[in-house]
């Protein structure tokens, strides 16, 4: 259902609003764990390490999804705020038409560099061919991957984040369901997790765009009571301006989620430098605590969604209204996981991994303890980042990143000389508080400009 931000109490609006977005990525992260828990668990400790090892390789091809859903996500909602339907229409068919043919050929890149970027990461041999077959096969659905987060974050931007949710809740169980049969059942190990991944988000992208189709047609009635909309002045399905306009936002974007994920690589290459056991540890535990980070950047999504509608609608007070009860939600959520991850942690470890007393054990869970206390820390960043990408002040928003992810990266490498793998958990921590204190000046300072020229 087609929302408009700009009305309500804010925080009760912004809460109905991301609250849905939040479940959706809770069961997106579920299948993802699901992958990690059922290649440890059926398969072995190799097999999750061949998964894990791949993982920042495939977070590059996400970042490029990611980057053009934050793109089209701000302009359409600022589109939609303004009521300007004409123009949200062509850049909704302005980023399927670019969005198709750049999965395509980064589909294509990916398959023959494969082995390659694998290399690069220093992945062990005894674990390199699984770690191959899983990514090939995954670059293989990207074009599924990237057309569903795309559509979804158009859903978003319209207000809609419960589609979104259903979409998600059904491609998480069919995931799961299917590595179930492909791993438990049939077998086929690493591949047979590749394939489950594949399969459901292929079926979830054809289901989301026949969705999608349909929600659109509610934007032509709108606009047809607004406009004086003939056949003359329908919408371009391709604008070179919108294009730029979108890009302005998008490639910024691009670039930070591939700088985070090249920092990822240069960090999994230090993590596979200490051998199968600590991969298989580190890739249990980064699934947990990925499952906290997006959260959190979908909450700070959901923020930048509303500002970007209030923003196009001309309610500046109504920004810092959202970004406040952004803050209570994310920080509800950090203390919870806080406390779960670093008391509990060995348990939720067990999900993953049979052996309770191993070497991966025992370096997943210092991970946890090392870094859970902190989820308070970076839920802030990451909502005051949400407000930065709704009023377009991307420079900002980089900055306060790419110094997160330098810190981390450098302290890493530096750490681990001193402290072995426990060096490496202990630069997360420092480059979360450097990077906190950063976005959060930078929300006050660009607020605060577009408060005072209202």
């Amino acid at each position: 259902m087609i929302q408009d931000l700009t009305t309500g109490d804010s925080g009760k609006v912004l809460f109905r609003y991301t609250i849905p977005m939040f479940i959706s990525v809770a069961f997106q992260q579920v299948y993802n764990i699901a992958d990690s828990m059922i290649a440890g668990r059926f398969a072995g400790e190799d097999a999750l390490a061949a998964v894990g090892a791949s993982y920042p390789v495939t977070m590059i091809f996400m970042a490029v999804a990611i980057g053009c859903n934050i793109g089209c996500s701000v302009v359409i909602s600022q589109l939609f705020g303004a009521k300007q339907y004409r123009q949200l229409k062509t850049a909704v068919s302005t980023v399927l038409i670019v969005g198709s043919m750049l999965s395509v050929l980064l589909t294509l890149v990916g398959l023959l560099t494969t082995p390659s970027m694998m290399r690069v990461i220093q992945t062990p041999d005894n674990i390199f061919r699984d770690g191959v077959l899983y990514l090939r096969i995954y670059i293989g659905g990207f074009v599924f991957l990237f057309l569903y987060n795309v559509v979804t974050g158009m859903f978003n931007s319209l207000g809609d984040s419960r589609t979104s949710l259903y979409f998600l809740i059904g491609s998480s169980l069919g995931n799961i369901l299917l590595d179930l049969l492909f791993v438990a059942v049939f077998e086929w190990g690493v591949a047979g997790v590749a394939w489950a991944t594949f399969i459901a988000q292929g079926v979830a992208c054809i289901l989301v765009l026949i969705i999608f189709r349909i929600r659109l047609k509610e934007i032509d009635t709108a606009a047809e009571a607004v406009l004086d909309w003939d056949k003359e002045q329908r919408p371009v399905r391709f604008s070179a301006a919108m294009f730029c306009k979108i890009a302005l936002v998008a490639v910024p974007s691009i670039l930070q989620q591939s700088f985070v994920s090249v920092g990822n690589i240069f960090i999994q290459s230090l993590v596979n430098s200490y051998g199968s056991d600590v991969i298989a540890g580190y890739s249990a535990a980064i699934k947990l605590n990925t499952f906290v980070i997006t959260g959190f950047t979908t909450l700070g999504n959901g923020v930048s969604g509303f500002t970007a509608q209030n923003l196009g609608a001309g309610q500046i007070q109504r920004i810092r209204e959202g970004f406040y009860a952004g803050i209570k939600l994310a920080v509800g959520v950090a203390v919870c996981f806080s406390a779960l991850y670093f008391f509990p942690g060995r348990m939720m470890m067990q999900l993953f991994l049979k052996n309770t007393e191993g070497t991966a054990m025992q370096a997943g869970f210092l991970f946890l303890r090392i870094v859970a206390p902190f989820y308070v820390v970076v839920s802030l960043k990451l909502v005051a980042d949400g407000v930065l990408r709704g009023v377009e002040a991307m420079r900002y928003f980089m900055i306060s990143t790419f110094t997160d992810l330098i810190l981390r990266v450098i302290l890493a490498y530096f750490l681990s000389y001193r402290f072995a793998s426990t060096g490496i958990w202990m630069s997360w921590p420092v480059g979360w508080s450097v990077a906190t204190i950063l976005s959060l000046c930078f929300y006050r300072k660009v607020v605060g400009r577009i408060e005072n020229r209202a």
